[in-house]
């Protein structure tokens, strides 16, 4: 009966060990597709993730072609820009070269003294004609205002002309008036300079110390003033149109800078 018994048991304890594993074998496969199918949701919500990400990004670097191609269009207006008061500034360097340098290096009253009047007195009358209109023209006068002084540095005894186009027109006169109808005026005029010239003994004055030209000059068209006032804009535009040439290459040389720190910090 005993080992009945025990069969019996051994059976019955074989069977519910079957039943139990059967029972844990269906609740490991239910939790392995429990698991494949939270990997598969897990792989969908990643992959918008990544989508999402995928067009931000997108958006970013056509944010940024933007930006370069609105920075490239900038950058070459302002070469543009600056190469053009570059090449208007040599132009006007060539055209002062060969008008105001000339005449200031071909002049020969370059040497600077106090010259003492003399005398102060109208000549004679000098005919001239002015304009009335197309092709017409009538004659008129002008009196002759001659002026002897003393040159200080040299002592000799000159005529003195108001600048160098005086001296071309009439080394004869100081003064050579526009010609006009009305000569009374320009008569009054020549007695007015003559009145303020014999106020004023002592004159500055510039003359040849070469001895090449026997006349004096009161002023100069062409001294050093009108060089240097003449030269001053041509070089602020070329020192301007060279600051944005740099500035810009300074600028693209920065942001290239700035992208391979990028690329590095990456």
């Amino acid at each position: 009966m005993r080992v009945i018994l025990t069969k019996r048991f051994c059976r019955s304890f074989q069977q519910s060990f079957r039943t139990s594993s059967v029972r844990k074998g269906g609740r490991g496969e239910s939790g392995k597709m429990f698991f494949v199918a939270g990997a598969k949701s897990g792989g969908g919500s990643g992959g918008e993730r990544r989508s999402i990400y995928q067009k931000i990004r997108e958006v970013d670097v056509l944010d940024k072609k933007k930006t370069v191609t609105a920075l490239s269009a900038g950058e070459d207006r302002a070469m543009f820009l600056g190469l053009g008061m570059i090449l208007s500034s040599v132009m006007m360097y060539f055209v002062l070269c060969i008008t105001v340098l000339r005449a200031y290096a071909d002049s020969v009253w370059t040497e600077e003294s106090v010259c003492i009047v003399l005398n102060s007195t109208i000549v004679a009358d000098v005919n001239c004609s002015y304009s009335c209109g197309s092709d017409c023209w009538r004659a008129s006068k002008y009196p002759c205002l001659q002026i002897y002084v003393s040159v200080n540095n040299t002592g000799r005894v000159s005529l003195l002309s108001h600048n160098e186009e005086t001296q071309e027109a009439n080394s004869e006169c100081f003064y050579v008036p526009k010609c006009q109808k009305d000569s009374s005026a320009m008569h009054a005029m020549t007695v007015n300079i003559s009145e303020r010239l014999k106020v004023h003994q002592q004159v500055p004055c510039y003359y040849d110390p070469g001895e090449q030209q026997g006349s004096v000059l009161l002023s100069r068209l062409y001294g050093r003033s009108a060089v240097f006032h003449s030269l001053f804009w041509p070089s602020c535009m070329l020192t301007g149109g060279t600051l944005i040439i740099f500035m810009v290459k300074l600028t693209q040389y920065l942001s290239i800078l700035s992208e391979e720190i990028g690329k590095i910090k990456r």
